[in-house]
């Protein structure tokens, strides 16, 4: 009971300072709503309607009906037709175009005759990321055209149609391989870092800056319990922001929580704690604001987005950073929260990433304890 008597007036004089400043609770309140709406819409890997030219040298029914896959297509959107290399090249120098589609003379009549024909395909690989998944796309629809020319040949000679090998792909847990179903729960965990270290980072050092720290010091209050006051109102004002996120993501995106909620928020939870840790360390560290907050954003921004796997796939990263990865607590909360929301795994998947964050947690509240018990000494 003297515990929470003690932590009562610590946390509301942090609430009062949070309602003070508008601008810091603006970024805790409105941040998370514009950056999912940000991420879920803006940040996209999903390349379509690419726009691409046609150079048919050909001019027959044969190959009106091979651009017309490419016309009928979600990926290509076709700009015009053109009649030299030249056009192309200034298409692609000017950005207007990222594909051109050549088709050499003889294709009809190499067609019909049962015979190879070629096709070339130009790409623009300014954008590597575009260029590539356009190539990807362009190839597919060739070779679903060169199969059917090739089934009809067989068909008209009168031999038995077989195909080999039948592959029927199935894709689970995001059948649409839509982006923001696999960034936004994501997001929950890159909001959280980003907002929970940089507000609790300045709490200490606001005290520094003004003077009443020595005072907080001196009073009857234990370490644990100014940690704990100062960091109760963040933990709250982070909780909602993770809510927040849960149902734009739902209203906006359609996407659920398949696995536990229950399991999901103690997910939550112990990165909160993970996070409010990093950001007490920092603010125990340092003795200005400026200083806490820059070492916030590198400390949390770049690890977070880079370094965890939101963005970018761990596996494809030099080892190095792999290595490094093993220090960004999100990697570990990823898991978890794809796995639950995404794939409604329970807690015999996910309990090493508990782990691990839980051990992350306990070390710096551990060691920021330590650090403001020193400054009572």
């Amino acid at each position: 009971m003297a515990l929470r008597g003690s932590l009562i007036p610590v946390v509301i004089k942090e609430f009062r300072q949070i309602r003070r400043d508008p601008t810091s609770l603006g970024m805790l309140m409105v941040l998370p709503a514009a950056l999912i709406v940000l991420v879920g819409y803006a940040l996209n890997f999903d390349v379509k309607h690419v726009p691409f030219l046609v150079m048919d040298q050909s001019r027959t029914s044969e190959s009106r009906e091979y651009v017309a896959m490419f016309q009928h297509s979600e990926y290509f959107t076709q700009l015009g037709s053109v009649e030299r290399y030249g056009e192309i090249e200034d298409a692609f120098l000017l950005g207007r175009a990222k594909v051109a589609l050549v088709i050499p003379p003889g294709f009809g009549r190499d067609l019909m005759g049962s015979r190879g024909t070629k096709v070339q395909i130009l790409v623009d690989g300014a954008d590597a990321n575009t260029g590539g998944q356009a190539m990807g796309y362009a190839v597919r629809m060739t070779m679903d055209y060169s199969n059917r020319i090739l089934l009809e040949a067989l068909r008209r000679t009168g031999r038995n149609v077989y195909i080999p090998i039948d592959l029927q792909p199935r894709i689970w847990y995001n059948p649409d391989m839509v982006t923001s179903k696999f960034l936004v729960p994501g997001l929950i965990g890159f909001i959280i870092m980003l907002t929970a270290v940089i507000s609790t980072s300045l709490t200490v050092v606001r005290e520094k800056e003004r003077g009443t720290m020595e005072q907080i010091m001196v009073s009857p209050l234990r370490p644990i319990q100014v940690i704990l006051g100062k960091t109760l109102p963040y933990m709250a004002i982070a909780l909602v922001s993770a809510t927040a996120i849960l149902i734009l993501g739902y209203l906006l995106f359609d996407i659920q929580i398949k696995g536990s909620i229950v399991l999901l928020y103690a997910g939550i939870m112990t990165l909160i704690l993970a996070s409010l840790g990093q950001g007490l360390l920092i603010s125990s560290a340092t003795d200005s604001q400026q200083v806490a907050f820059m070492a916030s954003i590198f400390t949390t921004l770049l690890p977070s987005f880079l370094l965890s796997g939101f963005v970018f796939p761990i596996a494809s990263m030099p080892v190095v950073l792999q290595v490094l990865s093993n220090l960004a607590v999100v990697k570990y909360f990823l898991v978890v929260v794809r796995g639950v929301m995404l794939k409604g795994v329970g807690f015999e998947a996910v309990w090493e990433q508990f782990v691990y964050m839980a051990i992350f947690a306990l070390i710096t509240l551990g060691i920021s304890v330590k650090r403001l018990q020193k400054r009572t000494l």
